[in-house]
């Protein structure tokens, strides 16, 4: 996700969890350009703030918490988060203290002391954990989480890789993450250098049901200005910003409830395993990717092509497969320049495959195709905001005898996903024509061979209204300009007309002795959530064919 290059002043404020406001002003009014970031307050209302020294641990494994809290006393609970919720500690009353946020937290740490370490039992089941932090029974503080992971790996589950890499992207605990914030001297104050040592925002592991997703819950039906219905909630109830845009709450945990319902076992590891470990995907016939999943290394992408390769299947039902990024410091500093790549990256000149930036970037030359069979710069924005507000939230689907679709019912031209807002808000493309009615990719974008186009639909890159409704947008055409300054150097403004159009598509191809099932879209998981009868079934026909090799 972009934004057009703001000024940006900070001024106090009061919502809850948050004391930082950054007004940005580009316009007479400023319905989508104010941004708030969190930081402790000691004024603020009641509130606390905790971070793991670790994402991941084994069963056994000692976790090592860091709190802050503007409360002399808390008490924790620490439950598997899933289907059903189970309590694995719960602490008495603890003494709390409220911590200096040291400069620029968000690039450097938190840097705060222990403040309790936990045992994690040996048999204990694997899966994400959340640590609830209580002033009293019914007053929640706030919330973190860890993963615990599976001593013995096995064929029949699937292996969810949780997308926390976009997760950091988005938090912008402590003042900034890689889209706005207080950093000086770069567009929007945004960082490019981000610590895994701070807590996560307000909103990324726990939201209440009612906590409205990145997609309005209806189409306007008059012309007006552009509206976030979940910024507009954010702001009222005091949470990030972007809450519903990465995050655990919205993505992962969604996906592992309708999974574990459905009688599915599901192994929990994050990015940074996926980075780390090269064999982290051995012994899983099925990997799973889920919701918003924009930010990845270029080894992540080399350990999944290698488990594809060997004969291990992939169901990715998540959108936005953007940007290269690195991590350093033994994965607690996430680098990603991205629109800046070109000119601050320190790799440019001498690694420029290294460089954080897109991957359809030719420096970078690493279509996203050639792992997932789609492209972020070729698809992007659907009913987002003033991006096709109008336009249809479902697939149509081409190609009804795969087997994807297999006791649907769905035929050519149906469309499934529309009641459900499953198409946005960001989706991936291709470039494609159409032959006889069906979507061919052209393969001038690092289409695998063979690849097939089972459903698809549009997006853009450009927000569009009329004039008296510009201040109201988000993103202007910045993303349909910056794809054609990666596509179509020196065409200029000719150009951008074109580069504004994009397709989300699910797409399935066959890569060595492995294949690839894709449905680039983020809102995937809320057709699960909604229990849309033709995602759930699209959803397990994938996943029992790639476990069980349900023909």
């Amino acid at each position: 996700m972009n934004s057009t290059d703001l000024k940006h002043t900070a001024a106090r404020g009061e919502r809850p969890g948050a004391s930082v406001i950054v007004s940005q002003t580009s316009g007479p009014r400023q319905a989508a350009r104010e941004t708030w970031v969190e930081v402790p307050s000691e004024s603020g209302p009641a509130a606390a703030w905790c971070y793991s020294d670790q994402r991941t641990y084994n069963p056994g494994d000692t976790v090592c918490l860091y709190l802050s809290s503007n409360r002399p006393q808390v008490s924790l609970r620490i439950y598997r988060d899933g289907a059903v919720a189970r309590t694995l500690l719960r602490t008495g009353s603890l003494d709390a203290q409220l911590h200096p946020l040291p400069e620029r937290a968000y690039e450097h740490g938190c840097q705060w002391p222990v403040f309790m370490q936990w045992s994690i039992p040996a048999d204990a089941e694997q899966g994400g954990y959340i640590v609830e932090i209580r002033e009293g029974p019914d007053s929640v503080l706030g919330h973190h989480l860890f993963v615990v992971k599976a001593l013995c790996k096995r064929a029949d589950a699937l292996a969810l890789v949780a997308a926390t890499s976009t997760w950091a992207a988005y938090n912008d605990w402590g003042g900034a993450n890689h889209y706005f914030g207080t950093h000086p001297g770069t567009p929007r104050g945004r960082s490019p250098l981000l610590s895994a040592q701070r807590p996560w925002a307000r909103g990324q592991v726990w939201l209440p049901e009612d906590a409205p997703r990145s997609l309005n819950a209806n189409r306007p039906r008059k012309p007006g200005p552009a509206r976030y219905e979940f910024i507009e909630w954010a702001s009222l109830n005091g949470y990030a910003k972007y809450y519903a845009l990465a995050g655990w709450a919205s993505y992962e945990r969604p996906f592992v409830v309708w999974a574990e319902q459905q009688g599915y076992t599901v192994h929990i590891l994050t990015q940074d395993d996926l980075h780390h470990d090269p064999h982290a995907l051995e012994g899983y016939a099925c990997a799973v990717f889920a919701g918003h999943d924009e930010y990845w290394t270029r080894e992540m992408r080399d350990h999944v092509d290698a488990f594809v390769e060997g004969g291990g299947k992939v169901a990715r039902f998540a959108g936005n497969f953007m940007w290269q990024i690195r991590l350093e410091d033994e994965g607690r500093r996430q680098v990603a320049y991205k629109y800046d790549a070109g000119a601050l990256d320190p790799v440019a000149a001498t690694e420029p495959h290294r460089l954080t930036g897109a991957w359809e970037d030719p420096r970078v030359n690493h279509p996203g195709a050639k792992t997932f069979g789609v492209n972020a710069l070729r698809g992007i924005y659907a009913s987002f905001g003033a991006m096709a507000p109008r336009s249809p939230r479902g697939y149509t689907v081409f190609r009804p005898q795969h087997w994807a679709f297999r006791g649907t019912g769905l035929g050519y031209a149906d469309m499934f996903g529309d009641e459900a807002n499953l198409f946005g808000y960001e989706v991936d493309g291709l470039e494609y024509t159409f032959v006889d009615g069906l979507p061919e990719p052209l393969g001038t974008d690092g289409a695998p061979h063979g690849l097939q186009i089972l459903a698809m639909g549009w997006a853009t890159n450009a927000e569009q209204g009329r004039p008296e409704d510009t201040y109201s947008f988000m993103l202007g055409d910045g993303d349909a300009r910056f794809r054609a300054s990666i596509l179509a150097p020196g065409l200029g403004d000719a150009s951008i007309d074109v580069h504004s159009r994009g397709a989300g598509m699910v797409v399935h191809f066959h890569k060595g002795q492995g294949e690839v099932f894709t449905a680039a879209t983020c809102e995937w998981v809320h057709g699960l959530l909604q229990g849309d009868i033709y995602t759930v079934m699209i959803t397990k026909n994938v996943l029992d064919r790639f476990l069980r090799g349900t023909p």
